[in-house]
């Protein structure tokens, strides 16, 4: 079943065409990533699909809803964290997720339910309480995952938080899509099930990901060897 669906996606800039007439399909417990050079439409895509842009021509359809048409609706089926992580650093890490669950209308019960699962599922547990603009950058970006789709997932990310993230990203598809971007050719490729190679704002294919690259995402004997002499045991 498609999560997420695309058809003849276009987006104009006064001359330029930043998206040219895109379609494909995300699957439910898939990670899907966007791999293309820098200025192919990655990101626009991204900001499409969540409701940032509108499309000049063509649909989205996040879980059946269209996200013009019924924008509210499509959004409260989706998250998304932009490259550069923006968060309220003032705020502390559950508070943070308690005011975005609020703006997301979950209140009462059911919002501390979703901050815990949020927390054990992104391993906050020993930061729940601290001040954001205190954490590591690899923390920061566990707080934005637990409320998001993400894109350049590893950006500014040292290599072994970039490995353990394509585990969390493994894990979290376990429950929902996922939507990745990247202009790293291996980092989608160690990340996702299926990839969309876009140039110029056009779709040239889609591709499967060999199973062996996906099932051990770790496997290359350099990164095992860099995470036996780092020896560090989370993100930090």
């Amino acid at each position: 079943m498609a999560v997420l669906s695309l058809d003849r996606l276009s987006k104009r800039f006064g001359s330029r065409l930043a998206v040219d007439g895109v379609s494909f399909e995300v699957r439910e417990r898939e990670v899907f990533g966007l791999l293309g050079p820098n200025g192919s439409g990655k990101s626009t895509i991204l900001r499409l699909v969540t409701g940032y842009l509108y499309p000049t021509s063509g649909t989205v359809r996040v879980a059946g809803v269209d996200v013009v048409r019924a924008a509210r609706a499509a959004r409260e089926r989706i998250g998304y964290v932009p490259e550069d992580s923006p968060l309220y650093g003032h705020m502390r890490v559950a508070e943070y997720l308690a005011f975005m669950g609020r703006l997301r209308g979950i209140t009462g019960r059911a919002l501390d339910s979703a901050i815990d699962a949020a927390v054990e599922r992104l391993s906050l547990g020993s930061v729940r309480g601290v001040i954001i603009e205190r954490l590591s950058r690899g923390y920061r970006q566990r707080v934005s995952l637990a409320q998001a789709v993400r894109d350049e997932p590893s950006n500014g990310l040292d290599p072994r938080q970039i490995i353990e993230l394509r585990g969390l990203l493994r894990h979290l598809s376990q429950d929902c899509a996922v939507l990745v971007t990247s202009h790293i050719l291996a980092e989608i490729e160690r990340t996702a099930d299926r990839a969309a190679i876009l140039l110029d704002g056009r779709l040239l294919t889609v591709e499967q990901i060999a199973q062996e690259a996906v099932v051990a995402p770790v496997a290359s004997a350099l990164e095992a060897l860099f995470l036996d002499l780092t020896q560090a045991k989370a993100i930090r």
